[in-house]
């Protein structure tokens, strides 16, 4: 499903973050949260009044000097348009005017997109008598709010989201989706062309939108496979910062839309921190987590490269080392239809359920040899039942006494009993503690 896009944008210091973060925090759990997960508050999914919509802040990047400064603001703010269906363009009451506010007025103009002027930190009435300044933008579609308390968001939200469908049940989609995803210049436009560009192979364009990246379909023995590629970012300067910030968002909106996420790493460059914050957000999404070195043919190697190339990968990864790990070259086409069997090797391993009977007769006996540590006021954890619960990934239910007294080191240690016993080989697990029934109290 292909949710409208808005996007707050803005000069620094004008409340986008705190906007944002408004926006989202009725919503903020689109999955279970998972201990040690760094989210990262630039994307995300809100709704309001059954309308769902993901939303974008442009803030958080302060160049260095005034040139940098208009580059970057120009930048982000084109990329922004470019990738929105509505645009919140935010500027403070308080400060003013700013010469940058009509310079992004401008460009919203040129842009054809619908726009609203939004003045945050107006806190109250009274302040409202003194925005008139504000109308020196020309623009007819002005709203005051404060993004700290929220006055008058509700309003706001109601014309933004009024052409916005509202969410439906729609057909389960039932072939694999999968997503490629990485920093730039990582190959990923290659992978994509290597892999529709074979005699055995139809592509077939799904319609979407002009901001979203266009999926493929990749027919494979018989199979339909969408293939979601989230390259196409233009390299508009060298500000490198608000490129790989663009890069993530589409980064993030494929993941959400995928089954299967291949992050793709550069075998010469290594895994670098922003590569886990990729892997971060798959998990996060609770999809099927793969990485795949590519440009492995540049590297010089012996038989152990790969062996100590994937170790030094998987130290890197801490809870995270669950993940495929695969070495190909999209310019060779080395391994990249092995990819796609790993891909629904995965998915399968994210389908799969075990019987209440069967986990119970296992993990039960794993806990009764190694209990839970009590709580820290000396009683006694006691673990009676678990289940399986979650209809695409994987959830396993533990019904306890104490749900909230759960170490993290026994968490870990009840999934790595999972994972010996049943797999689950590049499928992020959740762990979920309730209070256990009456019949075992």
């Amino acid at each position: 499903m292909k949710l409208p896009v808005v996007a707050i944008i803005g000069r620094p210091n004008v409340g986008k973050s705190t906007l944002f973060n408004r926006l989202l925090g009725k919503r903020d759990a689109i999955v279970d949260d998972v201990s040690g997960v760094t989210r990262d508050r630039n994307y995300g999914e809100s709704e309001w009044n059954g309308k769902k919509f993901r939303l974008i802040d442009t803030g958080g990047y302060v160049p260095e000097s005034s040139d940098l400064f208009e580059t970057a603001i120009r930048e982000q703010v084109e990329t922004a348009i470019d990738e929105a269906d509505s645009i919140l363009f935010l500027v403070d009451f308080k400060s003013g005017i700013n010469p940058i506010d009509k310079i992004i007025v401008s460009m919203l103009r040129q842009s054809g997109k619908e726009f609203f002027v939004v003045i945050n930190k107006v806190d109250n009435e009274k302040q409202k008598n003194f925005i008139s300044e504000f109308f020196e933008l020309g623009v007819s579609d002005v709203w005051d709010i404060s993004a700290l308390s929220g006055r008058r968001l509700g309003d706001l939200l109601d014309r933004v989201t009024q052409n916005f469908s509202k969410v439906q049940i729609q057909k389960e989609e039932k072939r694999l989706k999968i997503a490629i995803v990485g920093r730039p210049n990582v190959g990923k436009s290659s992978l994509t062309n290597a892999l529709l560009g074979e005699e055995r192979s139809i592509v077939t364009d799904i319609p979407g939108t002009t901001r979203d990246s266009i999926d493929s379909i990749l027919k494979y023995y018989g199979e339909e496979i969408i293939l979601i590629d989230t390259a196409g970012l233009r390299k508009k300067s060298k500000v490198q910062e608000s490129i790989e910030f663009f890069s993530n968002i589409r980064s993030y909106k494929a993941i959400g839309e995928c089954d299967i996420a291949i992050v793709l790493i550069d075998a010469q460059q290594g895994f670098e921190n922003q590569d886990q914050k990729i892997i971060d957000e798959v998990i996060r999404w609770r999809k099927g987590l793969i990485i795949a070195v590519n440009k492995w043919d540049l590297v010089e190697k012996d038989q152990n490269t790969a062996v100590k190339f994937e170790k030094a990968i998987r130290a890197k990864l801490g809870t995270a080392d669950f993940a495929q790990i695969i070495f190909i070259s999209a310019i060779t086409k080395q391994r990249i239809f092995k990819l796609i069997e790993l891909s629904k090797a995965v998915q399968t391993e994210r389908l799969k359920r075990i019987p209440t009977s069967e986990l119970n007769e296992f993990l039960l006996g794993e806990i009764e040899k190694n209990p839970p540590p009590s709580t820290k006021t000396g009683k006694e954890v006691k673990i009676k039942y678990v289940t399986m619960g979650g209809q695409h990934y994987p959830v396993f239910i533990f019904f306890t006494n104490y749900p909230k007294q759960i170490a993290d080191h026994y968490k870990r240690f009840l999934e790595n009993l999972i994972r010996k016993q049943y797999g689950y080989n590049g499928v992020p697990i959740t762990l979920t503690f309730k209070s256990k029934f009456k019949e075992v109290e």
